[in-house]
């Protein structure tokens, strides 16, 4: 574009835009001659100078951040709020679409699309959130539960993401609603959807402009397999990515944690080329932007980067799931067995990982605590579980 309006007679010149809390620049300036470019050095940079829940140089309440209560899981029987939805008749889209050639996954109910497709809508769902969900969002922003899609989370990522709303008005509608109710939310609810905003969703932009177009490139582990074929139509005996795959074709949706620790992690441990992985991502969510989604995917959910991103590989065995989730109870496979009949298979490919990709990571301080642990274990014990992996790995489709 600049070529070529240097080839005008007339003036021009090249702006930013103002969507953004953060220029395209600041994070590469802001982390220039430094080793580590850490979100939460990012998002203490971004409070201060936007003056966002401050209290002269530091912060609010004497703390940054409250992530470590922002993990609870869902209590049993606990029934979560019902989603606002839209019923916007998109069916002249979805007929214009289906004369072509054009291969399409998910489903949609055209007469009843659910997402805001303008301000007015998109303003509704602002206040639904602050209204509704942001009394709970914090403590529950990583929990799962089947057949739920939406829990507490805004879903206004689609909405900022299309520029239908601005960051700095929901920002401060989350934080006008607190100072209204700081009986009914508390502090935690509304910090952990503020760093969301203006710490994670302003460094993944950051990252994009200073790494693009090299870091679309990266696969740090040289993975190279093909996703599953459940990844397309979510038939798998695995609760957990059988309802977070289902409701990710159904809803173009998913949160943040079943992207990270479900789809995204198993991934990661069957070995998935992130060419694959970064295509899934970026055709099935309705809010993924190249800038914002493949610094998410190559970056923190697969390790592409080696590290640019996260300080280590997000991987889990069923145990974290188990903890965060409802998915376990009523699954086909056991998340107690590693290995055996019905052995849940993220145990097995967990080690599988890590054994598979020791040269790279052992020397890592935030995981030297699980070669600690393989390395103890009896051989017989590790033949079994790299065993049951390959077997698993080789069976993939039948999972």
């Amino acid at each position: 574009m600049k070529n070529y309006c240097s080839q005008l007679l007339i003036p021009h010149t090249v702006a930013d835009t103002e969507h953004f809390f953060s220029t395209r620049e600041e994070l590469g300036k802001l982390f220039e001659g430094k080793k580590m470019l850490l979100m939460e050095s990012f998002y203490h940079h971004m409070r201060k100078k936007h003056n966002i829940l401050m209290q002269g140089d530091k912060p609010l309440t004497g703390i940054w951040n409250y992530d470590s209560e922002n993990r609870k899981k869902l209590p049993k029987g606990h029934k979560p709020i019902q989603p606002l939805v839209f019923d916007n008749n998109v069916l002249e889209l979805v007929s214009e679409l289906s004369n072509t050639n054009i291969k399409t996954i998910g489903s949609i109910d055209a007469a009843n699309f659910v997402w805001p497709v303008n301000r007015e809508q998109s303003l509704r769902l602002l206040e639904f959130f602050v209204a509704e969900c942001l009394p709970l969002f914090g403590s529950y922003q990583d929990a799962m539960m089947p057949n739920e899609w939406s829990l507490y989370h805004s879903r206004l990522s689609f909405s900022m993401n299309v520029k239908l709303l601005s960051p700095q008005e929901v920002i401060e509608r989350a934080i006008m609603e607190w100072e209204n109710r700081k009986t009914e939310i508390e502090y935690n609810q509304l910090e952990g959807f503020v760093r969301q905003i203006i710490g994670w969703r302003e460094y993944m932009r950051g990252i994009y402009w200073l790494k693009m177009p090299e870091f679309a490139q990266l696969n740090f582990f040289n993975n190279t397999e093909k996703l599953p074929n459940w990844f397309w139509d979510g038939k798998t005996k695995m609760n957990c990515l059988k309802d977070a795959i289902t409701q990710s074709l159904n809803y173009a949706y998913a949160h943040h944690i079943q992207r990270l620790m479900i789809t995204g992690n198993f991934a990661l441990l069957a070995g998935v080329h992130p060419d694959e992985v970064d295509a899934w991502y970026l055709g099935i969510y309705i809010d993924a932007i190249e800038w914002v989604e493949i610094t998410n995917t190559r970056g923190m959910s697969q390790f592409a980067d080696g590290g640019i991103v996260g300080t280590k590989p997000y991987v889990s065995s069923a145990a974290y799931i188990d903890k965060m989730s409802h998915y376990c109870g009523s699954c086909y496979y056991d998340k107690k067995k590693k290995t055996g009949d019905r052995a849940c298979p993220f145990n097995s490919l967990y080690w599988n990982f890590y054994d598979r990709n020791e040269a790279k990571l052992s020397k890592n301080p935030r995981i030297g605590m699980m070669y600690n642990v393989w390395k103890k274990m009896k051989t017989d014990d590790k033949v079994n579980l790299l065993k049951q992996a390959d077997y698993y790995l080789k069976n993939i489709n039948e999972l």
